[in-house]
């Protein structure tokens, strides 16, 4: 049964994630960015490649059309979707190991962010035998771009800021750690701790200016005029994590691995429950219990309401079923 841990506090489960996205970066997908009309010199994808292109596309899908939400963000499927995300990459990553107890880490941000703001930057995880640290590209660690070795990590397609289009970038990785004027700091334990005490998953209007949920809270939309949480993350670290191909920075798998992590703790909490369920308003759609969710990775679509408990979602192959060494 896979255990997902702390990456901070497991060498294990830190060097095998490592080693399990080179390897995912490395596997060439059969796709190359001229089949699917991205600007720049024709290039292989590989699989690694997929999530990133995945979760930008998805981005770009309103759910309803014309809505403010789309089919991953800025609306109650927030949750779901990521959860079903980390697990089918969960699912590559066991496949490259050959090791069906990988769990993927999880990166506890709120206990560095307890810490003082210069202590953050120092933090273990930005060294050279974790993530690495800032940079364009980023010169350390296992990640560090060099661009004589084929073989070294890099980002091959991304949503350009400069342009707001989809391009080959075939670069390094770009982090810029701390440095956002509006984000100076990490989520604390304190801020945590509060989403946790909305008893409803998510309220009306469901979107990003809603107010009196937990899902709002975490996503980090809500109440705040900096980002918060799930968001405050993104810009913090900076860099490839702004744009909708922020899975580029196995980063965003931390992060989101401990998004998940809370969210478990939330449910255990209050129960597995979802707003706004099984609704019948089409102005919903795409968001409610009954949904599919939006998969171009896989040929059958889960619902919604399968993520809400993987131990019933995999009830044929309970070994699959992954769980945290720790809940807040």
């Amino acid at each position: 049964m896979p255990a997902r841990r702390n990456i901070l506090t497991s060498n294990t489960a830190r060097d095998r994630f490592i080693q399990g996205v080179r390897a995912l970066s490395q596997e060439p997908a059969g796709l190359k960015t001229a089949e699917l009309d991205i600007a720049g010199p024709d290039t292989q994808l590989s699989t690694w490649d997929l999530f990133a292109l995945w979760h930008y596309f998805t981005m770009g899908i309103a759910t309803p059309p014309g809505s403010g939400r789309n089919a991953a963000h800025r609306g109650p499927v927030f949750l779901p979707w990521h959860r079903w995300m980390l697990f089918l990459l969960e699912s590559h990553l066991q496949r490259v190991l050959g090791d069906s107890d990988f769990g993927l880490p999880y990166w506890d941000w709120a206990a560095d962010g307890d810490r003082p703001r210069a202590r953050q930057l120092d933090g273990l995880l930005w060294t050279a035998g974790y993530m690495g640290g800032s940079g364009f590209p980023v010169f350390d660690g296992p990640f560090a771009f060099d661009p004589v070795d084929a073989s070294s990590f890099r980002v091959r397609v991304w949503e350009s800021v400069f342009t707001g289009q989809l391009e080959v970038a075939n670069r390094g990785l770009w982090r810029n750690l701390g440095q956002d004027p509006n984000v100076r700091t990490l989520p604390t334990t304190a801020m945590v701790m509060n989403s946790l005490n909305f008893r409803r998953y998510d309220t009306p209007p469901y979107d990003s200016s809603s107010t009196r949920g937990f899902r709002n809270r975490i996503e980090g939309w809500a109440g705040r005029s900096v980002p918060g949480l799930h968001n405050r993350i993104h810009v913090w670290v900076g860099g490839d994590m702004g744009p909708g191909t922020s899975p580029n920075d196995p980063v965003f798998y931390l992060n989101h691995c401990n998004v998940d992590r809370i969210w478990e703790g939330w449910q255990g909490r209050w129960g597995q429950v979802y707003e706004p369920g099984a609704s019948a308003d089409p102005t919903l759609e795409g968001q409610r219990l009954n949904d599919e969710l939006v998969s171009m990775l896989t040929e059958v679509q889960p619902l919604v309401s399968q993520m809400l408990n993987l131990d019933e979602f995999l009830a044929d192959n309970p070994s699959r079923v992954p769980t945290y060494d720790v809940l807040p």
